[in-house]
């Protein structure tokens, strides 16, 4: 009976002694807390801002407004030149456009003159052409006549000298002469050539038309080129009228689902771009941050498996180890929601991301909530549980 008591007793000292050593062994955390990152709300143009009315702690949804900023003394110069410069292109097209239509007219009306002109001259040869023809004809049977009479004369007449010069005969060679003449002009008048003496090779109003075709020409290659410019100044001033519009006045919508943290700026504030007008908890990018001791430290890797533990509950949620900081980590807490006390900044800094804490509604932006964090198992857990 002794002996059993004695056994019973050691095994009591042994279990004490287990779970002193493993509780102390364990490694846990001085403290942690439940951080998230802040996210800046800037002036993405210079203006008078007017911020929607929203309470610190409010939450937002991505694409929410949160207000929006109006700049009306924005330099609207350059959209002004730009303007006055198309107006230039197109009143140079729209008078390019107009002369082009009264010489059209005119060209057309000076063709169909020589066209005219072409075709009553024509008429005109065609007609001093037959009655060339006719006089030679004629010519041609007095000619014909004279050299009978002249065989008929009698014996004792006097004879006539051969080598006396005809008048019928001369008549009749100038009668040739003006109908071949007449015929040439009459060919080179069918192929718009006019060779009378008094005339041009073509008729002035053919001259004319031509000249107006080249003027034409020139002033169609003008308008190519207007519409080609007023395209260029009409790109440029949609491009103007854009940047113009952007300046003037832009919108403020929330970037992520979270909570307003901190209110920068005040509606009726003039900004400049940049200027920071308020922040935002971004609920998506929830993490505990803890400190540690030198052994515990030493003993982490990035990755290995941590529990956390909300300071008054028995829930424990499973974690990792992202991020190891060591001593002094003051700079990695400038865009987080909760700053480090001095007393954590005096020990080894760690963050560790907990997963389940987005499905649990009472922790999923619960920033600033305390617990501790443990890396292994204890002997203790079981009853924790």
């Amino acid at each position: 009976m002794r002996f059993t008591r004695l056994l019973l007793g050691l095994a009591v000292l042994a279990a004490a002694v287990w779970i002193i050593v493993g509780e102390q062994l364990a490694g846990v955390s001085a403290d942690a807390v439940i951080n998230a990152r802040l996210v800046s709300v800037r002036a993405p143009i210079a203006g008078d801002v007017t911020l929607e009315p929203v309470a610190l702690g409010s939450r937002v949804s991505k694409g929410d407004a949160l207000g929006a900023i109006a700049d009306p003394r924005v330099d609207a110069i350059r959209r002004d030149d730009l303007l006055m410069e198309q107006a230039f292109e197109t009143a140079a097209i729209d008078r390019d456009t107009a002369i082009i239509a009264d010489l059209e007219a005119i060209s057309a009306v000076l063709t169909a003159r020589s066209a005219a002109w072409r075709r009553e001259r024509l008429a005109e040869l065609d007609a001093r052409l037959t009655q060339a023809q006719a006089v030679l004809k004629l010519l041609g049977e007095d000619l014909v006549a004279d050299s009978q009479a002249s065989e008929a004369t009698p014996s004792g007449a006097p004879a006539k000298d051969p080598g006396a010069p005809s008048a019928s005969g001369k008549a009749l060679q100038d009668a040739r002469e003006r109908v071949q003449t007449l015929q040439i002009a009459r060919t080179a008048a069918e192929h718009g050539l006019f060779l009378e003496d008094g005339y041009n090779d073509t008729p002035w109003s053919e001259q004319y038309a031509a000249e107006l075709g080249t003027r034409l020409a020139q002033l169609r290659a003008s308008v190519t080129m207007g519409v080609t410019r007023l395209a260029a100044v009409t790109a440029r001033v949609d491009a103007e009228r854009l940047s113009f519009n952007r300046l003037t006045q832009a919108q403020l919508r929330s970037p992520v689902d979270g909570l307003v943290w901190e209110l920068l700026s005040a509606s009726g504030e003039n900004v400049q771009r940049g200027d920071e007008l308020m922040n935002l908890l971004d609920c998506g990018s929830v993490i505990v941050t803890l400190s540690v001791t030198e052994n515990v430290y030493n003993s982490l890797s990035v990755g290995d498996a941590a529990s956390f533990r909300p300071a008054g509950s028995d829930q424990a949620f499973e974690g990792s180890v992202v991020r190891l900081a060591g001593s002094g980590a003051e700079t990695i807490y400038r865009n987080l929601a909760v700053a480090p006390s001095q007393r954590h900044l005096e020990r080894y800094d760690v963050s560790v991301s907990v997963p389940e804490l987005a499905s649990n509604p009472e922790l999923a932006c619960a920033i600033g909530r305390t617990g501790r964090v443990f890396f292994g198992g204890r002997p203790l857990d079981l009853l924790r549980g």
